[in-house]
C-alpha cells in the first residue's frame, strides 16, 4: 500500500516516528514536510533524535496567514498527489497542515486517515477546533485517540469508519523516557542547557515549573499575556520557558519583566521529556504537553478555559485555569492530591501505531 504522510508541525513529527518505522516494514510512504515549523529547533532535531525518515517533499511554505498557509500547501500537496498517485493520505491533529492534506485528497477522492480524530475543546474560535473537525467530516478512517473522542464523533452523527486505536504520542513517551533519563541524568540537562543557551541559572529538579505559552487566544492578546507573566514573575519556583520565537517577539515589544523567568530557546524530544518528567509542575496551553505530563506523572496547569483532553482531568492531575494572576497563583500552589491517586489507563497499551497501520491496511473493517 502507498500513503501520503502529511506533518508540519513539532506534534506530529514526534507522532510520525512510530508509524513510519512501522508501516514501512512492508508498505510505502511518501512523508511531506509542508514547513510550517521550520526552525531548526523546533523541526530538524526532532527528526534526528527520533530516527523520523527525511521527508520526500519540503514544501517550505513557512510562517503566515491561515489563509495564505493553507492555500499554498493545499496547491503543492495536490501537486504531489497527481505524481505520486497514493493509495490514502494520512494526517495527524489539527494543524492548517492537517487541513489542507485532508482537503487536498478528499477532493481528488483520496481516502483521508485521520490520526488523533475526534478530540473536541467546543471552541470553536481556537483554529485548531475548526481545523480538526472539518478533517473529521471529511475523513474516511477516523483513527481515536481515546473513547471520549469516539463519542464526540457519534454526537456529531459520524459512526463509519472510527476506531479506538490509542493515543500514538503515548508509543512515543515510553519508547524514549529511558534513553532521556540516560542522556540527561545527574546533572547532564544543565550542561546541555547552557551549551544551547549560554549563561542560565541553576535550577533543582523538582523546584521549577516548566511553562510553554504559544496558543494565539493567549499570545494575540496582549492583557493576557500580561497577566500570564506577572504570574511567572509571583511564583514560588523559578519558571523555565522554552520560547516560541513568536511569542519572544512579543514578550520584548511589550517589556515584560523576566526575573522569576529562565527563558530558553525550544529544545529537542528527548530534553523536552526529561524537564518534563522532572519538574515539580507544567504550566501550558498546548495540548500535546498537558498529556506528555499526565505519562509522565507531573502535574499540571493549563492556560485555557477548555481542553480537548479531558481524561487528563481525572483525579486533578491537570487543572484548568482561567487567565487571572491571582487564579494562576492558587492553582499552581494547589495541594497535589494526584500524587496519591494511581493512573488509569486511558490512553491503550503503548501499541497505537501497531493499531493505525492495521486498521489502514485493514480499510477500518
Amino acid at each position: 500500500m502507498k500513503v501520503i504522510t502529511i506533518i508540519g508541525a513539532r506534534p506530529q513529527f514526534i507522532k510520525a516516528a512510530p508509524f513510519s518505522e512501522e508501516f514501512r516494514k512492508e508498505n510505502e510512504e511518501i512523508l511531506v514536510h509542508t514547513g510550517q515549523h521550520y526552525d531548526a529547533n523546533m523541526s530538524d532535531i526532532f527528526f534526528e533524535e527520533l530516527g523520523i525518515p527525511k521527508p520526500d517533499y519540503n514544501l517550505g511554505v513557512g510562517s503566515g496567514s491561515h489563509g495564505l498557509q493553507t492555500g499554498r500547501m493545499l496547491e503543492n500537496i495536490e501537486e504531489i498527489i497527481f505524481k505520486e498517485k497514493p493509495d490514502g493520505m494520512l494526517v495527524y491533529g489539527d494543524t492548517n497542515s492537517t487541513l489542507a492534506g485532508a482537503l487536498a485528497a478528499s477532493k481528488l477522492r483520496i481516502p483521508v486517515f485521520h490520526v488523533e480524530a475526534g478530540l473536541r475543546s467546543y471552541n470553536k474560535l481556537m483554529p485548531e477546533e475548526q481545523n480538526r473537525v472539518l478533517t473529521d467530516h471529511i475523513s474516511d478512517l477516523l483513527l481515536c485517540p481515546t473513547q471520549t473522542a469516539v463519542k464526540n464523533l457519534e454526537k456529531e452523527g459520524i459512526t463509519d469508519g472510527v476506531l479506538n486505536t490509542g493515543d500514538i504520542m503515548y508509543d512515543v513517551v515510553i519508547r524514549n523516557i529511558d534513553i532521556s533519563k540516560k542522556l540527561y541524568s545527574n546533572g547532564a540537562w544543565l550542561d546541555e542547557l547552557r551549551d544551547i543557551n549560554g549563561k542560565i541559572p541553576s535550577i533543582i529538579e523538582k523546584e521549577y515549573y516548566l511553562a510553554t505559552i504559544h496558543r494565539a487566544e493567549n499570545t494575540d492578546d496582549h492583557k493576557k499575556l500580561r497577566e500570564i507573566f506577572s504570574a511567572f514573575e509571583k511564583m514560588d519556583k523559578p519558571v523555565l520557558l522554552p520560547i516560541h520565537p513568536r511569542t519572544r517577539k512579543l514578550i520584548d515589544e511589550l517589556d515584560i519583566k523576566l526575573g522569576n523567568i529562565t527563558m530558553i530557546k525550544p529544545v529537542g524530544y528527548l530534553l523536552m521529556l526529561y524537564l518534563t518528567a522532572n519538574a515539580y509542575m507544567v504550566v501550558t496551553d498546548s495540548g500535546g504537553l498537558q498529556k506528555e505530563a499526565y505519562f509522565l506523572k507531573t502535574p499540571c496547569t493549563t492556560l485555557r478555559d477548555q481542553t480537548e483532553w479531558v481524561e487528563t482531568l481525572e483525579n486533578g492531575w491537570n487543572i484548568l485555569c482561567p487567565i487571572d494572576v491571582k487564579t494562576i497563583l492558587r492553582s499552581v500552589t494547589r495541594e497535589l492530591d494526584c500524587l496519591q491517586h494511581p493512573q488509569t489507563l486511558l490512553f491503550s497499551d503503548g501499541h497505537a501505531a501497531d493499531h493505525i497501520c492495521q486498521a489502514i491496511l485493514r480499510g477500518g473493517k
